[in-house]
């Protein structure tokens, strides 16, 4: 397929308001790159910028080693899915596939072969007559997949095409982009909100905020070590407890409860010393134990687990996701334990790594 490079991408607005920083990234030929982030973060600007349907203030993007940067978007040989689908509803589900391959006067035996093989791929053979408005709107987004298809691009762009969905037809559908990615072993660049699209689809994810790349890495390293409070709060769910405390004779203090360390922890925070610091601990990395006295104020079943939230010393809010079914009530205390346990620097949020002062 194709390798993509974005070299210092910035996007500014004519009324000088500035949407993307310096966004760098090297993606292999075949690799599923998922841009998330909250809102506003830029990542649906960066994709626009990649497919041309925005120009490029500052930087360049290359395709296979040609700089693209100034070239038209019907030019770049890449193919965009958006989140609204774009069928045109007076057209059957064949004709809306075969569209882009007639209007560029490709040999009708080819437009056929093409669709009759996107269509079998997406499971869409029996649909072919139909109008969009007879299916779903899963079937509708795999409509408008199979019209990327068949054009052969050497890069799919896909613009949070799950967010019209119901939270059934999005995992479902989820799966065959999936399958999609590893039938065909294409480039492709997907934008999302959604974290845990993020973390199922992506062979790498770039986390944004406010037109800032946070961190680029796989889905376990954005989860296990996270560059700093933004990406160790917006990757997990639920999202990562926070703790101010502060170091000192080798235990963690915060308002009115106190954390043991082992060797390991001590070591990392040694040069923080009588230092402030936030502790972020994920709901499942707390297990039942006898360090932390937390006061149970809601419990949710949720099967396979239970998410417990309560308060620990002086009313500092917590929650737990504890393995099995629990049934604590409003009131109850209940002994925990943080197993794994993350340090940020309180100034930066940055995360404190061994020998960082």
């Amino acid at each position: 397929m194709a390798e993509l490079s974005l070299h210092h991408i910035d996007k500014i607005y004519d009324n000088n308001v500035q949407a993307v920083y310096d966004f760098n990234i090297d993606i292999r030929d075949g690799e599923l790159i998922v841009l998330v982030g909250p809102s506003g973060c830029g990542k649906s600007t960066t994709l626009r910028m990649v497919a041309g349907l925005e120009d490029i203030s500052n930087g360049n993007l290359l395709l296979d080693g040609r700089d693209i940067t100034r070239v038209p978007a019907k030019d770049r040989d890449m193919a965009m899915v958006f989140q609204n689908y774009a069928l045109y509803g007076h057209m059957t589900i064949y004709e809306n596939m075969a569209f882009s391959l007639v209007l560029r006067k490709e040999d009708p035996n080819v437009i056929h072969k093409k669709v009759l093989a996107a269509a079998d791929i997406l499971g869409l053979t029996t649909q072919l007559n139909k109008k969009p408005s007879q299916l779903s709107g899963g079937q509708r987004q795999r409509v408008a997949m199979g019209r990327s298809i068949v054009r052969n691009p050497k890069v799919f762009l896909f613009d949070e095409p799950l967010s019209n969905l119901d939270a059934k037809l999005r995992g479902a559908t989820r799966r065959e982009i999936l399958l999609l990615h590893k039938r065909l072993n294409a480039t492709m660049m997907y934008v999302t909100h959604d974290q845990t699209e993020a973390l199922t689809l992506a062979d790498r994810i770039v986390c944004m905020s406010m037109g800032h790349v946070q961190q680029i890495g796989t889905p376990l390293e954005l989860y296990d070590s996270p560059n700093n409070t933004f990406v160790a709060g917006f990757i997990g769910l639920p999202p990562m407890n926070f703790f101010d405390v502060t170091f000192e004779n080798g235990s963690l203090h915060g308002k009115g409860f106190e954390v043991p360390l082992n060797d390991e922890e001590k070591s990392i925070l040694a040069n923080y010393n009588r230092k402030a610091i936030t502790l972020g601990v994920r709901p499942e990395d707390i297990v039942e134990g006898k360090d932390l006295t937390v006061k149970v104020f809601s419990n949710e079943n949720l099967g396979m687990n239970t998410l417990v939230h309560g308060h620990m010393g002086d009313n500092i809010r917590v929650t737990a996701k504890l393995r099995g079914w629990a049934n604590y009530k409003n009131g109850d205390s209940v002994k925990l334990d943080f197993k794994r346990k993350h340090f940020f620097d309180k100034e930066t949020t940055n995360a404190i790594r061994k020998g960082d002062r």
